[in-house]
């Protein structure tokens, strides 16, 4: 039965929050900016980045963020207009990060792996101006801007990092350009940037990023994040993991590019005056395990996937590392495994947590307490004023009764302001406020909410509903599967037949025959896959995502 009175209005969750999370948050109207400058005056000694052995204190940062948002005004950007980043984890994101939004303009950024074909997709739809990358990447963007309105490229070198130690004292001089599009080096821009300019004025009104979002589901759509969203959603997360102004140290390993890290780490970290340790390899799981031990790592963001790979290099090891420095892990961006989830915590004593979080809010909506009770396979309590409800998928003015499965609608004050020149898909997400994740979900009556499936996702086999998340699960708990994806294809009688592409662990040998019986045993029958195919490795987004229409996509080419 559905009813139109909102049971999720009287907020359950509350009753669940730790002692030290209030209800209800003040958010002072202050732009990303203020934030930054704040941290940069109240602890100017305490070291801000962190990289291998280069080290930069908050009164450094400042200065470096000054001189780079004066030589992108000097080059002719001005406020609004959108400057792309493609960059890894290394400091020099950090500073070019937070010298655009000085210069009154919007962080658009880009993921570093992307090819020409994608980069210039982003930055056509992205409408960017000028763009500040490796020198290894000029080749690839080359390319990719000839049908862009890019005008001006700034390289930088990522073993020039102690260079930027050595604050400019000379000016640039003329640079020639060799090719149709103006190049100048980071750190010339910075010389030009010495030059003393009167920075704009940030309002937290304005856009501060484009996230591009939808990657997985169809066409990228670029979410337009104000400062005050980014503000607000750092605040919530500080409230709701405990942390202390001037005495945390967080490790910036999941890609900075993404929304989730550029909030949990690199946003949240400045706000709290905190040292932010940069690792641009999240395949080197001996280093990470070594920083994270030896730089006393006190909070952590970080997706399944490198939790899984912590777990395993732990064991293979026979190390025991010592990880009593950190106070909470967060864990993003796909559904955490209990099985992972536990091991972690009996490898390591840490208190690792499983939250929820979507590019349009910026990043975090929802996550498990601290301290309280941690539920295997939440997603969490809803943070801080972020409202919720659960609405019929067919009619989102239907509200679902606690404990039924509907799409999650939410709201609160981290919530983007709209999809960048695009009116009609800002239209269908956002309505009256309350932006339509796609995300199906359960609440329970203590508020905990549990992730079915993405909408777009839905299988439906002889009108019959399956959530490939569901049969995902069912072959991950089988012994020989380490992991799984599941999707839906075309079918002459049913409309659509479930396929799954399973990882087998290691020394195991095939046996579909063995597997579907399993899934016989735990589905019922119009759920359990008609094919499997086992591969070597599953597609993921860089933040762990499965890239299902990946799968889809290629076993429809191979039966054309």
């Amino acid at each position: 039965m559905q009813t139109n009175l909102n049971p999720y209005s009287f907020k359950p969750w509350l009753k669940k929050y730790d002692a030290h999370v209030p209800g209800h948050l003040n958010y002072p109207s202050h732009s990303m900016v203020d934030l930054l400058l704040h941290a940069c005056r109240q602890y100017p000694s305490l070291y801000c980045f962190s990289y291998n052995d280069t080290q930069f204190t908050y009164a450094e940062v400042e200065i470096l963020t000054e001189r780079i948002a004066a030589g992108l005004i000097q080059l002719g950007i001005q406020a609004g207009d959108h400057v792309g980043m493609i960059l890894p984890n290394i400091p020099q994101f950090g500073l070019v990060y937070f010298g655009i939004l000085r210069a009154g303009a919007v962080v658009v950024a880009i993921n570093p792996q992307y090819r020409p074909r994608e980069i210039a997709g982003m930055l056509s739809t992205g409408q960017v101006k000028a763009v500040i990358t490796l020198d290894a990447k000029i080749p690839d963007l080359l390319l990719a801007c000839a049908k862009t309105p890019i005008s001006l490229i700034i390289q930088c070198k990522a073993s020039e990092l102690p260079k930027l130690k050595d604050y400019p004292i000379v000016f640039a001089q003329e640079k020639k350009i060799d090719n149709p599009i103006g190049t100048i080096d980071l750190f010339e821009m910075m010389c030009i940037g010495r030059t003393k300019i009167i920075m704009p004025p940030i309002s937290p009104e304005q856009p501060a990023v484009l996230q591009f979002t939808g990657g997985t589901t169809g066409t990228p759509k670029a979410a337009v994040g104000l400062h005050r969203n980014l503000v607000a959603n750092t605040i919530q997360f500080i409230a709701w993991c405990n942390l202390e102004p001037g005495k945390e140290t967080v490790l910036a390993v999941i890609p900075l590019f993404h929304v989730y890290g550029m909030v949990l780490a690199l946003c949240l970290g400045i706000k709290l005056g905190a040292r932010i340790v940069f690792w641009d390899n999240p395949r080197d799981m001996e280093k990470v395990v070594e920083t994270i031990e030896k730089q006393k790592i006190t909070f952590f963001p970080a997706v399944p996937t490198l939790y899984q790979a912590i777990n395993q290099q732990i064991s293979v090891s026979g190390l025991s590392p010592d990880f009593q420095s950190l106070k909470a892990c967060i864990s993003g961006s796909a559904p955490l495994s209990p099985a992972i989830k536990d091991k972690f915590g009996s490898l390591t004593g840490a208190k690792l947590m499983e939250g929820y979080g979507l590019s349009e809010a910026p990043t975090a909506t929802h996550c498990n307490p601290l301290l309280g009770d941690n539920r295997a396979g939440s997603i969490g309590l809803p943070l801080p004023d972020v409202e919720c409800k659960v609405v019929n998928m067919d009619d989102d003015t239907c509200i679902v009764p606690i404990g039924d499965s509907g799409e999650l609608l939410l709201r609160g004050p981290q919530v983007m302001q709209s999809y960048f020149q695009n009116e009609d898909e800002s239209a269908r997400t956002l309505k009256d406020g309350w932006l339509h994740t796609g995300d199906i979900v359960r609440m329970d009556p203590d508020g905990y909410f549990y992730i079915v499936d993405r909408k777009k996702s839905l299988i439906k086999v002889s009108s019959f509903q399956v959530w490939p998340n569901e049969v995902e699960q069912v072959l991950v708990s089988h012994p020989s599967i380490k992991e799984a994806g599941v999707g839906g294809v075309p079918d002459p009688v049913r409309g659509e037949k479930v396929i799954a592409w399973v990882v087998l662990r290691d020394n195991v040998e095939k046996n579909e025959k063995e597997i579907r019986e399993w899934c016989k045993e735990n589905l019922a029958p119009y759920k359990v896959p008609s094919k499997i195919f086992f591969l070597q490795s599953l597609p993921r987004t860089t933040v762990g995502k499965i890239l299902r229409r990946e799968l889809i996509r290629e076993y429809l080419e191979k039966q054309k």
